[in-house]
């Protein structure tokens, strides 16, 4: 590996795709080199910018053997045979969680990516929103006290449609596992499960067994308890907040707003707009952070991307949760 800018490759150009597209063309590091997606006029839509080759077939992308990474942003289902195309090429790859909807697929490729010596990352962006980050980092260095309590709350402007709700694999695994990794972030291990579930409102959760509403409450090996608070809709906007409660203080992390300007008149005061609309907006930096994160890995120099072994974790809460939740019982992960 050079000092020369790192050839990227990009899988799939949906919406994390594109943005994942905007930040490796623009990044000081990397030049977007090629693009993947069985929908061509996708790949050629994003390439414009960047003079980027363009495909259909991904293994063409991953075994073209000039290219330094790949990012994939693919659908769930390609995951595992992309990383392992990618293992088996070796070259660098960062994938969009989760790493599959069958927790046993996953740990089939475990042993191969550990054996491999390939960096393999995962992608749970929230880890490097700078507000995030950097409660993170407060409370291992003691500004707390010991960590007692984490309180997660994720609601989402509106539900995502029906037909994706039916692929999903489920509100545990695919929006509460973001706060599966944030809790292992902060706490470490991860011993016990109870999760509830509802669905009150969107039609799409009914008809898919799914839920819209969830609370889960997580047990850390240490004995420090995570609250977890998702809702698939917030009339307010995107609600993200964090709350890292320990012997000595308290630190929180707000909502982003989308206007910094307050009203006051007659009808009230302090008035504020709602918070920003999308997840694309509220992590924008954390996307770009990823990705420099990622470069340092590529580059074998320490860096504290999340693991392929992180998005196993992460996919094994995810599955304690929905079993959960479905059989109302409590799931213990150490017996």
């Amino acid at each position: 590996m050079t000092d020369s800018l790192l050839r990227v490759g990009l899988i799939g150009t949906g919406r994390i795709g594109q943005i994942h597209g905007r930040h490796i063309g623009n990044h000081a590091d990397s030049v977007l080199a090629r693009i993947a997606d069985p929908y061509i006029e996708g790949a050629r839509q994003l390439a414009k910018g960047f003079g980027s080759e363009v495909t259909d077939d991904p293994r063409e992308l991953i075994d073209s053997g000039d290219l330094d990474a790949v990012v994939v942003a693919a659908p769930t289902p390609q995951h595992v045979n992309l990383i392992e195309a990618c293992v088996d090429a070796g070259v660098p790859v960062l994938c969009e969680k989760p790493i599959d909807l069958d927790l046993t697929r996953v740990d089939g490729l475990a042993a191969k990516v550990a054996a491999s010596g390939v960096p393999v990352a995962i992608g749970f962006n929230q880890r490097f929103d700078p507000a995030i980050a950097e409660v993170h980092e407060r409370v291992a260095n003691g500004a707390i006290g010991q960590l007692e309590q984490l309180v997660l709350v994720s609601r989402d402007p509106g539900p995502p449609p029906a037909d994706y709700l039916a692929v999903s694999g489920g509100i545990f695994r695919d929006m509460t596992i973001h706060d599966f990794d944030l809790a292992r972030f902060f706490v470490g291990e991860v011993v016990e499960v109870s999760a509830f579930g509802s669905a009150l409102f969107d039609a799409g959760a009914q008809q898919h067994d799914d839920f819209d509403t969830v609370n889960v409450t997580l047990r850390g090996a240490s004995g420090a308890l995570v609250s977890i608070v998702n809702s698939r809709h917030s009339a307010y906007g995107y609600d993200q907040r964090l709350e890292a409660f320990g012997s000595e203080g308290l630190l929180q992390v707000a909502n982003a707003p989308a206007s910094l300007v307050h009203a006051a008149s007659a009808e009230g005061v302090e008035t504020k707009a709602p918070y920003v609309e999308s997840f694309l907006d509220r992590y924008e930096t954390a996307y770009a952070r990823e990705l420099t994160e990622f470069y340092r890995l590529v580059r074998r120099e320490a860096a504290t991307s999340p693991t392929f072994q992180d998005g196993q974790a992460a996919q094994v809460i995810a599955d304690a949760a929905h079993r959960s939740a479905h059989e109302r019982r409590t799931v213990r992960l150490d017996s």
